[in-house]
Order: structure tokens, then sequence, then C-alpha cells
């Protein structure tokens, strides 16, 4: 990701209030006030930026809060300022439960402290990103440190401090509630009037199961910290800059990889979850199914929005841009611009996926006849596909090379391509050249968790050189592309794209498919279509 940057001086008032000038973070997890404070809008290099987050928040709450340029209130009086400040609720909360993930999020830190011993471990969450001057983007947490944590806060670092004893300590770094005596609460725009209330540091304690500490003390205390230590890199530039002197490239390297071969197996919260994503996404598919008349009448923006509106009511978001590619655009492997129309007698290719409150998210494609028939041409290519997807998808089971569904279904594809006088066999001559690429294009599948593409950063042994076990989940999705302007192939071929993907979960005796709830087969999507339009 990108560095933050500070915002502009003018900002624009977005509710017919004052809006205050409030800098992005680009430090350690600076506080929302401390980011208004003169220092913090001056705070242009990483250094400066770090010197803004590192812990003298008793200074930067004495600072004043920084106004935007263009103010329609000119000053804050010292009897506004006073009233402000008082008649406040106790609004502390008690007893909480841990989040749901707390345990299974214990037991991950624990395989992490078992693999660096001795080691400083720093998981940054990440910090907002610029939309347009002072608009953000929606925050997603890190996936490392959601993973290790459960939490989903800004600004936040989770950091293992090595003990004397072996193991580590883990401490979570987050930003307490905004302060009432400096106005932070209201002035600021990252205070609670503006954007919600934040959990105070007692309160995340009880519902993460570690001690957290002000986040605006982290730049400092790791600036200090002696011996090794490794950082998750490209989420945070202040936590970076602030232990430039201490890490290395190729040892930060070597976390991330862990980090990330260590999500290839779920337990069962994340399958619980996956399960989840796949159930919504499902019910987006039945959503779509049934405005396709609407949809024919605009774009492919009301398939779009349609998904999206799933996703949000019943997840977190969509787990990656939706591809709603109507007709030719079902040929381009990635369309997102959804700009296209939709028209009777073309296929829409739906690839899209619920991502839950906890971050885990479906990838699920169905190609799908938009008049609800498929014509000749069409119904020959989709049930190739779903032949492929078949023979991949009985190739997964535990002691299987994760390689063998891919080999399995693309065998499928070659042999309907040579058989189909495409492409001049055998099919073992074309496999070995890998001439099916030229229609199939992509690998056929790919983990799956709280990254749509997950565990990528996991070294090639443990991923597509790797066993598969248990509790792992895959994409299984082969396709066949024929470009509207191939003159390679006949003309009623032009235009048709298909890709089925299901989400396959390897057990102890086999796999399951959790994405089932959606039909596969022509004849049965057929009649789920119908069944959806009465």
């Amino acid at each position: 990701m990108a560095e933050a940057q500070a915002q502009p001086d003018e900002q624009v008032d977005r509710v017919g209030q004052e809006t205050p000038e409030t800098p992005e973070t680009t430090g350690t997890a600076v506080t929302a006030a401390e980011a208004a404070t003169d220092a913090a809008v001056e705070a242009a290099t990483d250094a400066a930026a770090t010197d803004a987050a590192d812990g003298d928040a008793a200074d930067g709450d004495d600072k004043p809060i920084k106004q935007r340029k263009n103010r329609l209130y000119p000053a804050v009086s010292d009897e506004l300022a006073a009233v402000m400040k008082s008649d406040w609720a106790d609004t502390e909360l008690h007893g909480l439960a841990p989040l749901p993930q707390a345990a299974y999020a214990a037991a991950r830190r624990a395989a992490l402290s078992e693999r660096f011993p001795g080691e400083r471990i720093v998981v940054p969450a990440g910090n907002l990103r610029t939309r347009s001057n002072d608009t953000e983007y929606p925050f997603r947490a890190a996936t490392e440190y959601a993973y290790l944590t459960g939490d989903q806060t800004q600004d936040a670092v989770l950091v293992l401090e090595p003990r004397k004893g072996g193991g580590h300590a883990a401490t979570a770094y987050l930003l307490p509630r905004s302060n009432r005596e400096n106005g932070e609460f209201w002035l600021d725009g990252q205070g609670e009037l503006w954007v919600g209330r934040r959990h105070s540091l007692t309160e995340a304690e009880q519902m993460l199961g570690m001690p957290c500490r002000d986040v605006r003390k982290a730049a400092e205390t790791l600036r200090e910290a002696a011996g090794p230590v490794r950082v998750v890199r490209g989420h945070d530039a202040g936590v970076e800059a602030a232990l430039s002197d201490k890490v290395t490239a190729e040892r930060d390297a070597e976390l991330t990889e862990f980090l990330s071969a260590l999500r290839a197996v779920k337990d069962e919260f994340e399958i619980a979850e996956l399960q989840r994503a796949c159930d919504s996404t499902a019910r987006g598919f039945e959503d779509v199914v049934k405005v396709l008349d609407k949809a024919e009448a605009t774009s492919e923006r009301y398939i779009e929005g349609t998904f999206f509106l799933r996703a949000r009511v019943e997840g977190n978001d969509v787990g990656y841009g939706s591809i709603c590619a109507a007709g030719p655009h079902a040929t381009t492997l990635h369309w997102v611009r959804n700009d296209g129309p939709v028209r009777s007698g073309d296929l829409l290719l739906l690839d899209a996926g619920v991502e839950t409150h906890h971050l885990y998210t479906a990838d699920v494609t169905r190609t799908l006849p938009i008049s609800g028939s498929f014509s000749p041409v069409q119904r020959k290519v989709y049930d190739a596909v779903y032949e492929s997807q078949q023979a991949g998808i009985d190739a997964v089971k535990p002691g299987a090379a994760f390689r063998d569904f891919h080999e399995a279904s693309q065998r499928v594809l070659a042999e309907k391509l040579v058989e189909w006088g495409l492409l001049e066999g055998p099919v073992d001559r074309v496999l070995e050249l890998a001439l099916q690429r030229r229609w199939t294009l992509h690998g056929t599948g790919h983990m799956l968790g709280m990254d749509v593409h997950d565990c990528a950063h996991a070294r090639t042994e443990a991923y597509v050189d790797a066993t598969l076990e248990p509790g792992m989940v895959l994409t299984v999705e082969p396709g066949l592309y024929f470009q509207a302007d191939d003159l390679s192939v006949p003309e009623e071929y032009r235009g048709i794209g298909v890709r089925i993907e299901d989400d396959i979960l390897v057990t102890d005796d086999g796999n399951r498919n959790l994405s089932d709830a959606l039909p596969r087969r022509s004849d049965e999507v057929e009649a789920w279509m119908a069944g959806l339009r009465g």
C-alpha cells in the first residue's frame, strides 16, 4: 500500500458544520487529536510522522487542535470549550465477552512465538487511506493483524515481546477513547462525535484477551527495543520508520512468509466463517437472478449494486471487486468496470464473494444465461467447463499434491479443445506445451481465507508444491474464454466466456463444497433460474 499523506489545508464542510483539519496518519497510529495539531500537519516525512506518534500524549493534549482554513466559526470560545467538557455520562462498558475468535487468535500468536523465539515481532493494522481530499476509503485492517488479534481498528499495532524465560508477551497498542478535555472528541475529524465511539483500552483488553496500551506510546517503545526485531511491512510507514535501524528486508520477508503459510490450514472458527460467507454469497447470486430484467434495462452496474447490498447487509463488504461480466466482457478475466449492457441471449459471468464481519471471504463464480436458457453452443462450452471443474474437485483430497486438481481440470479442457478441432493432439503434447492456455488463460484455483488469494506470500514449497491437508480451503475455477476478435476459432464461439468456481474444504476423507447451495450443471442452472423468476 502507498504511504498515507497529510490532508490539504482546505477541507469540505460535509454536513453544514465546521470540519476540523485533520491530516491522515502516516506514522505509528497517532491519535486523532495529535493528528490535528500543527506538529502533525507539518509531518511531511517519515521521520516527522514518527515523531508525531512517539507517545508524547500529554504534550499533544495541551496543543490546540488546528482548524481548517475556510472554517465557518473563527474560533472556539473559552466558554464553549467549558460547556463541551461538562455533563457527559460515564459510558464505560463492563463485563464484555471475549471476541468469538479470541482463543483461536491466541493459539495463532503462540505458533508465531514458537517460530521466532527471542525476537520482537511487530504487526501493524494499517492506517486510513485517502480517497480524495479529506475523504478516506473504508478502513480494512491488515490481514496479518486481524488474524492474530481479532481486532479491526485503524492505526493499531500488535507487539510480541520476547520473555526471558521463553515465549512472548503480546500487547495490542490501540487508540484510546478520544479526549474530552482538549476537545478532540468534537473538534477532530476522527473524534467520537464525527466517526463514532472507540473502545477504551480496558474494554479492548476484555475483548481481545491481552493487555492493551495507548498506541501513542508505541513508536517510543519500538525505538528503544533491543535485540532482533521483525515487522510486517507495507501497512504503516511510521512503524517501519521507528524500526528502520533494527530490521532487514530479508528477515521481515521471512515473517510475512511464515504468517502467510500459517493461514493455510483453517481452524473450526475459520471454516464456519467461510461457510457463512458462501451461504451469504449464494443468496446474493439469487438476488441477482431475480433482477436480471432490471439489469437489462440499465447495465452491469445494477448487478454489481444488487450483490453489494447483500454483502453489506449480511457481512462487512464484498471480499474483492465484483466481476459482473455480460456478453463478450465474460472473456475478460477481471472485468470490474461493470459498465456494459446486459442483453438477453448473452451469458453473464458473475464472480463475487461476501466478506463476513470477521473478514473471511467467499469466491464463487457462476456463468448464467441471461434469458434463462443456454443456446446450443453456450451449453457445449459450459458443459465442458463443468466437466473440467468436476474433475478438479474430485482430485481435492488429503495427501494429494496441491497441483493435482489443476492438472485434472486442464486435462479435460485440453481434451475438449482437441475434440472440437481447435488444437491438434495428442492431448499430452498440448498439456506439455500448455497450448490450451490460449483459451483457459489462468490457473485453476488458489487458497482462500481472509484474503481472496490467501497465503499468497507463502514459500512455494508451502503452497503450490505442498500436499493438501484437512482444513485447507481452495477454489476450483476452470474456464474457457473465446475472445470476440479470436480468428482461430469458428465465429459461433467468439465472445463466449465461461467460468465455474466453488470453494472447496479439504476434509479427513475427501472434500466438502462450501458453495454447493448454488447449482452447477447446466440443466440445474436453468431450472434454478426459472424457479427464482417465478
